[in-house]
């Protein structure tokens, strides 16, 4: 029964994201693939957990995604399916427990090296909020893609403020505006935490920019907890 419950639940949340989509419209703006297109040169998405649904409103078919083997991960996979998006179950290590997070990182390394992107939830599943985890950075350096930042902003939206990431669900008929930072790329020599970090910041800014009604509560509190590291 609760099988089918979540089944269930799963599939109507793929058809309200779907009938979103059709009601929404996307306006895109410093869009590099295009270029990178041209030039034949693999990129990777880097999105925030909050900015999923609005995401999928301007999604590229063909793309991989990593999707948790948590309940939470098994209501999305129908909507990425009918978004034309590939997913690919894994998390990162949970209570000294791996969730299939080294088997889907393989799974998109396969996928960018194939030709096609791939999507990341960066900061997800769990958080904090705005904390770039390394898998991007690991599958962007064994893969020789660029990082593509993208933070997309409702015009008109609810905002789940109690979820830990602010969740942002855009209202029908608004238009969807999906910001690009410049890609980031790979250097040979940099480690794994210096390209993480440069990533993070990227992405933190373009949020900033584009965003700051959400952006500057993370900011700060990220500052502060830097501070006290320190």
């Amino acid at each position: 029964m609760k099988y089918i419950l979540n089944w269930t639940i799963a599939w109507l949340a793929a058809i309200v994201v779907l009938l979103l989509r059709w009601t929404c419209r996307v306006r895109l703006h410093n869009d590099p693939r295009p270029a990178l297109r041209a030039a034949g040169v693999p990129y990777v998405y880097s999105v925030l957990h909050a900015h999923q649904v609005a995401a999928a409103m301007g999604g590229e078919a063909g793309t991989a995604a990593m999707v948790s083997q948590s309940l939470d991960g098994e209501l999305i996979v129908p909507t990425l399916r009918m978004m034309g998006v590939t997913p690919i179950r894994g998390s990162n290590r949970t209570r000294g427990q791996t969730k299939g997070g080294r088997e889907a990182l393989v799974g998109l390394i396969e996928h960018v090296d194939g030709g096609k992107p791939a999507y990341l939830a960066v900061d997800g599943p769990r958080g904090p909020r705005n904390r770039v985890h390394k898998g991007v950075a690991a599958l962007s350096k064994k893969t020789g893609a660029v990082v593509i930042n993208m933070v997309a902003v409702p015009e008109r939206r609810w905002i789940l403020a109690k979820t830990w990431d602010r969740l942002q669900i855009p209202q029908p008929f608004c238009r969807v505006h999906g910001y690009f930072a410049e890609p980031v790329r790979p250097i040979t020599d940099e480690s794994l935490e210096d390209y993480r970090r440069r990533i993070e910041a990227s992405l933190n800014s373009l949020e900033a920019e584009h965003d700051p009604a959400e952006a500057p509560a993370v900011v700060v509190e990220q500052a502060s907890s830097d501070e006290i590291a320190a």
